[in-house]
Formats: structure tokens, sequence, C-alpha cells
């Protein structure tokens, strides 16, 4: 039984828990499940908690926590309370916390204590250290368990945030520039792109859907509310491991195995590994997105782990799945697109002299969707990120072809995809340049077979920083706070950066350097 037409996420877990209360929603690692019911109870029972922890409506709230049944009940709750919520990516270090939580003028921290080597209570306390009106910082064990008591109470008037203009989320993205930027969103542009994955997936309840990505990301509360709108069950992966986790989804029968290039391979590892038997007997389709496929790879998948193989998508958290391949898609077309817009998307291309691109030739690819954000928590940023009419400019770089397939051949925007996560060059640049030994750095993307990019830093340095290496640079970029995912994989000294005419530094001619 398909649930369209509720406009909230609130309201979709309720109408869930009426249609099918007994059937289950939620599994994780470890084997705990969740009903449609459970999960509307437990919801309502922590939203009831968190009120009488001074948290609602309006409140902004960040949560960091690992993906699992905790963080969804937690999302729910919230939505209950008809707060802002912020959920934050448990890899971002102090740096881009410490931004996200004065930014978004947070008022609470939910966190997960001490978690897989990560003292995150530490994090949001020194995040919180730094705010002029101090947010609390508040444990999951506290707000889930109720273990220990509460202060009872909010702290005088909830603020108004004008500046969030009307959003219920804030989702931010590692882009080209320096820090992070906040996204705002609500429950309709969330749902606009849960119906449309749940029609071009073919989605049912029969689906079991492995998320194996953090559920922090935009595809967290997405997934989830396409298994309320279908009555899919979703499998939860709290930190991915080629072996653990390919055997947890296999438990599962897992039949929509996502969801990218790192994923994907492991996946065929884990298969080859047992020969005689389907790893997952059950899989219909593998969802994909985050970074372009290597040559190939959907033919292997196909071939070796059944289903229709690789069936991706396009987009970005301004714009998240803008387009998703179908599992009835020719070979060619889920091979080497990324499917085609989704019901309301509209797609134009744009060539370099701002006109609109014939069919078939390659541009900066601009969207118009139902799924758009309302803009970005720092407003000042809004006017550049739309066109004058009121197309989005993504920064990708690619063509629709004659049956509407959109390709993706490229990126405007400076940022490295490493295993489906955008990392913004002059993020690193910048914290880079800041180490006594380093002159000038130069942070580029090198094809990776399977993280589909790595991280490589290029540094101009004193004579002494030509002893400079991966370890030595990844212990000052822990001291610095940046995420461990943006660190360099590969670090090369020179004694001078290659520059253009204009002075800027030549990352092509870098690129085509190191790749050999």
């Amino acid at each position: 039984m398909q649930l369209n037409g509720q406009t909230t996420l609130v309201a979709l877990v309720e109408a869930r828990a009426r249609a099918t209360p007994e059937a289950v929603l939620l599994v994780d690692d470890a084997g705990r499940r969740m009903t449609c019911g459970e999960l509307s109870r437990e919801s309502e029972r922590v939203a009831v908690h968190l009120s009488r922890m001074g948290v609602g409506a309006g409140s902004v709230v960040s949560w960091i926590l690992p993906t699992g049944i905790d963080a969804v009940v937690v999302m729910v709750a919230l939505s209950r309370l008809g707060t802002i919520q912020n959920p934050i990516i448990p890899m971002y270090g102090a740096r881009e916390v410490g931004h996200i939580v004065r930014e978004a003028s947070v008022d609470a921290i939910i966190q997960s204590g001490s978690h897989k080597g990560t003292d995150y209570r530490r994090l949001a306390e020194a995040a919180a250290s730094e705010c002029e009106r101090r947010p609390r910082v508040l444990d999951i064990d506290d707000v889930v368990r109720g273990t220990t008591s509460h202060d009872g109470g909010a702290r005088g008037d909830v603020p108004l945030h004008r500046h969030l203009r009307g959003a219920s989320w804030i989702f931010y993205t590692s882009g080209s520039t320096s820090l992070p930027k906040g996204v705002l969103h609500n429950d309709a542009t969330l749902l606009a792109v849960s119906g449309g994955m749940v029609e071009r997936l073919q989605m049912t309840e029969r689906d079991r859907n492995g998320v194996a990505f953090p559920i922090a990301h935009i595809g967290g509360p997405i997934n989830l509310m396409a298994s309320l709108i279908c009555g899919a069950a979703l499998i939860l992966i709290e930190a991915f491991d080629p072996v653990a986790s390919s055997e947890t989804l296999r438990r599962e029968g897992v039949t929509m195995a996502g969801s990218g290039t790192a994923f994907h391979l492991a996946y065929l590892d884990a298969q080859r590994a047992r020969p005689d038997e389907r790893l997952f007997p059950h899989l219909r389709c593998c969802p994909g997105g985050g970074a372009p496929k290597p040559p190939g790879l959907h033919v292997r998948v196909k071939a070796e782990l059944g289903g229709s193989g690789i069936v991706s998508g396009w987009g970005l958290t301004e714009a998240p799945v803008l387009t998703m391949g179908s599992p009835t898609d020719p070979d060619a077309k889920l091979s080497e697109s990324e499917g085609r817009p989704l019901r309301g998307v509209q797609v134009k291309v744009v060539d370099l002299a701002g006109g609109e691109a014939p069919s078939g030739h390659s541009g900066e690819l601009r969207a118009h969707a139902p799924q758009l954000m309302l803009g970005y928590v720092d407003a000042s940023l809004d006017a550049s990120a739309f066109d004058d009419d009121g197309y989005l400019r993504t920064g990708d770089i690619g063509l629709v072809d004659g049956d509407g397939y959109v390709r993706i051949t490229g990126r405007l925007k400076d940022v490295v995809i490493r295993k489906g996560e955008n990392i913004g060059t002059a993020e690193v640049e910048d914290v880079l340049r800041g180490h006594p030994l380093v002159l000038d750095a130069a942070v580029i993307g090198l094809a990776d077979e399977r993280s589909g990019e790595r991280v490589c830093a290029i540094l101009e340095t004193t004579g002494e920083g030509s002893r400079l290496d991966v370890r030595k640079v990844g212990e000052y970029l822990a001291q610095r706070g940046l995420r461990r995912i943006a660190w360099p994989e590969q670090v090369e000294v020179v004694t001078s950066l290659p520059r253009t005419v204009a002075g800027k530094i030549d990352k092509a001619k870098l690129i085509a350097e190191f790749s050999e």
C-alpha cells in the first residue's frame, strides 16, 4: 500500500502506523528492529521528553548521531515538536561543527558521547562554548532512554530565527567554498524527492533498502520518507565495513544495495569471496550517485551481483536527486547516464556564452524543481545560486541526450568527490597554508578506482618542509579540526607551484602531471 498525498514527515509516520502497524520499518547492524507502529509511539514519547528538556517549536536543534534506529526516532520526534533540525555528519571535525553551530544559531545539540574513537560530547561542548547564547548539549541516552534527570523547562523565550525563512531542515554541504554552506529545506522539498524515487525505482513494501551512508546526509530523511510512502524497510548500517556490512545486508534480504561506487566495489569483492552462491539473492538494483560511475562498473555489478545493476541519480544538497535511472532502463543508459529528471524537474544546459545549448551538447546544468532549497542560511549567497529565470546553477557540466537522459561530464566547481562526499579544495588549502613550513598549497582530485577520486595535496614549502608527508600532514590537519575524509591521501612537495599567466595556480597542469 502506497501512501501518497501526505505533506509532512509526521503525517507520513502516522499514516503508515495506521496502515501497517506491525510491519518492520527499521533494522540495524545488530538485528534490532522497529515496526511502523513502534516508530510512531517511540517518537511521540521522545518528543514529550524533549519538550520537558526545553526543546520546542522554533528551536534549532543540531544532532550528531550514528546511523541507527535512535537517530530516526530523534528525527521524527523533533519533527513532532516543530523544531528546525540540523543533522550534522559525524565525520565533520571541530572546525566545521563550530562554524555550523554559530552560523545556524543553534539552541541545542544532541550527540552520542564517546563513539567509535571520537568524543562527540567534547566536540559539541567546544562548539557551544564559542557561541554568545550557548546551546545546550544533550546526550542521546538522556533524550531517547531518559537515563538521567533533566533540568526541566526552556531557558527563556525561543528565538524566532527569522533568518531561516520557514525552514524545518538545515543541511550543510561542503562545496567549493572554504567552509560548509547551510542549505534550507522543508518537508515539502524532501517529499518531492521521496515520491519521485519511489516511482522511478519502482519501490514496494517488499523492498529492503540498505542505507550504508550517514543518515545525517540529506539522503537520510529522504530515504525514510520513501520507505514510509511505500512500506519498504530500511537496513541501517552504522559504519560501513566491506565484509561485515555486506553480511548484514545479506542477512536482512537486501533488495536495493546502495549507494555509490565505493560500496558497489565492496559488494563485488564480497561476492567474489563466495563464488558458489549469490551474496544478495533478492537483489533488484544497486542505487548509486554522488560521483560518476567508472566505465564498465554497471556491467560488472549486473553480471556478478544480479538484478538490474547500478541505477544511479544526480543531484546536490541544494536540489537533491534531480534525476534517477529506473530498473527498466536499457543497460547503455544505466551504464553511461544518471537517469532522467524526476516528475516536476526541469533541466537546461547553458553554454559558456550563457545561452541554452542545443540538445546533446555539453554545458552547465541548471535546474528548476519542487525539491529546490529555500535558500542558504547565509542569505547573501542566494543571488549567485540562481539565474534570472530562477534555475539553480548546479556547477556541474553535462548534457541531456535525445531521450532525456542526463550525463555528467565535469564540474565548474573546484571540488573533489571522494566516496560520494564533496570536499571543497579551497577549504583544505586554507588550512594547509597555515602550516609553518608551507608557503602555498594546491589540492586536486585524482582518479581512484575505489573512492572515485582521492585527495592529493601539492605543497610549495620552505627547505625544512621537504620532509612533509601524508602522516605529518594528517597530524597537522587533525590538530586544526579538519574532518578526516578531507585529509590528503597523497602529498607531493615541489619547489614551486605552476601558475597561469594570470598568476593562478595551474591545476590542470598539476592534474596532468600527477595523474601519471
